[in-house]
């Protein structure tokens, strides 16, 4: 699917998105088991190593959609606030990143799951009450700087949901292997 660049699109991608994956999800033998899939050299991206099961990819998007949910509520009530809380940037996300996992390793799947759906929802409320120039007109906000708004809901709703997807994936196909 093409990146949305309009809210119905968006709202659409992203529900669709989200229900693949928690299928998905709930496909696996063993969800709560650690990944068993193999990492070969062309899996470069730092979340192979990082995200160790399922539980671990959901509170990934769960602690990105507080980051957006909390940026957005924040700046719309006045608050200049940037998107990463202090001492974080774009530079630095990663180990924000590894903060969220750290966090969340008494977190049991079944609550991650619960999270992910509140904060899913919230998300998709969100973004139903702007408009498409809100949301996809560059710099219709000074807080986004030179980025549209849009652009933040698309990467942490559908896109991040599509890259959640693929390493569950992943995990299906390493399970027919075993």
């Amino acid at each position: 699917m093409s990146r949305p660049t309009i809210k119905a699109d968006l709202l659409a991608a992203s529900r669709t998105s989200y229900d693949q994956m928690m299928a998905l999800c709930h496909q696996l033998a063993h969800p709560e088991a650690d990944f068993s899939f193999v990492i070969t050299d062309k899996m470069t991206e730092v979340h192979w190593q990082r995200d160790k099961n399922v539980r671990d990819v959901l509170i990934h998007l769960y602690e990105w959609h507080q980051l957006v949910l909390t940026w957005v509520r924040a700046n719309q009530a006045g608050q200049v606030q940037p998107f990463f809380p202090p001492p974080y940037n774009w530079r630095t996300y990663g180990k924000l990143n590894q903060t969220f996992l750290a966090q969340h390793q008494a977190t049991t799947l079944a609550s991650a799951e619960a999270l992910l759906a509140n904060s899913h929802r919230e998300m998709m409320t969100l973004v139903a009450t702007l408009s498409n120039e809100a949301l996809f007109t560059k710099q219709y906000f000074s807080w986004t700087g030179t980025t549209a708004l849009g652009s933040y809901f698309v990467s942490s709703l559908s896109s991040h949901y599509d890259w959640a997807s693929k390493k569950i994936k992943r995990q299906l196909k390493a399970d027919k292997i075993k």
